[in-house]
């Protein structure tokens, strides 16, 4: 075998490899989530769906994204640094308060994400590796339906299917809009059934919880997530981080967060 042969073959076998390493991204948009007579127009307009993932890769991991926004605002996107890591995005949107009131914005990321359960394999993608995530209301939101058996249950899922929790920056406590339906202040805090703090269980998913500089975030955001980190010890579950990403506010946090996040889904 010549010298030339040699070398040909082995650029043959090469851009053979590289070619099959290549991996291609398709992203899917507005699909509805919920489904049948029952829905009003602000569901029809707002309980919708993206999703990203990637063509040629076998039982990849689903992170299911929610927004930031106060639970008042903001739109489904999918966050730039999580794209080509070889696993797929559902982003999702929400109904909105004043619009709607509490607890139909955490009833719609139930029922997001048990699309995504009952779904996701149609696209390549493995059941059992759905990590729930999201920045602000949508921390809150990833908390309460992993924390609060009862949304996903209504939809035959258990949240103890869930892979892993990660919220950026979640409150932790009652949500402030929700206080707010009751006339309570920002400052004033309350624990009840709207809480993630009050849903503490040992049997949860592991729970990694991420938020800014303690003397940067907003309000008490630091503290009420340390809580929960505290509280979930003590109730005997083993797997709770929590991660203070200094020098970074409430706003600033959640680009540092995603590098974690991408470990995190290494775990």
């Amino acid at each position: 075998m010549t010298r030339i042969f040699q070398l040909t073959l082995f650029f043959i076998g090469f851009v053979i490899a590289i070619q099959a390493q290549t991996i291609t991204y398709k992203t899917e948009s507005n699909i509805s989530y919920r489904s049948g007579e029952n829905l009003d127009e602000y569901m029809k307009e707002r309980c919708k769906l993206d999703i990203y993932f990637p063509e040629n890769v076998d039982s990849f991991t689903t992170v299911v994204w929610f927004h930031g926004g106060g639970l008042t605002g903001g739109e489904k996107h999918i966050p730039e640094r999580l794209k080509n890591k070889k696993v797929a995005i559902v982003t999702v949107n929400y109904r909105l308060s004043p619009k709607v009131k509490s607890p139909a914005f955490i009833d719609d990321a139930a029922a997001a994400v048990a699309w995504v359960f009952k779904n996701i394999s149609k696209y390549g993608g493995d059941p059992k590796k759905i990590v729930v995530s999201g920045h602000s209301a949508g921390g809150y939101l990833a908390c309460m339906i992993g924390l609060d058996k009862h949304y996903l249950a209504a939809y035959g899922i258990d949240a103890n299917s869930i892979q892993k929790l990660v919220p950026f920056s979640g409150q932790m406590i009652t949500h402030f809009i929700i206080r707010k339906e009751r006339g309570i202040a920002d400052t004033q805090p309350l624990v009840d059934e709207f809480a993630p703090l009050f849903h503490v269980r040992a049997d949860a998913p592991p729970l990694y919880l991420i938020t800014g500089d303690r003397e940067l975030e907003m309000l008490g955001r630091y503290e009420e997530n340390a809580y929960l980190w505290r509280m979930m010890k003590i109730s005997g579950h083993k797997k709770t981080t929590l991660y203070e990403l200094d020098g970074f506010d409430h706003g600033g946090m959640a680009e540092p967060a995603f590098d974690l996040l991408l470990k995190i889904l290494k775990k």
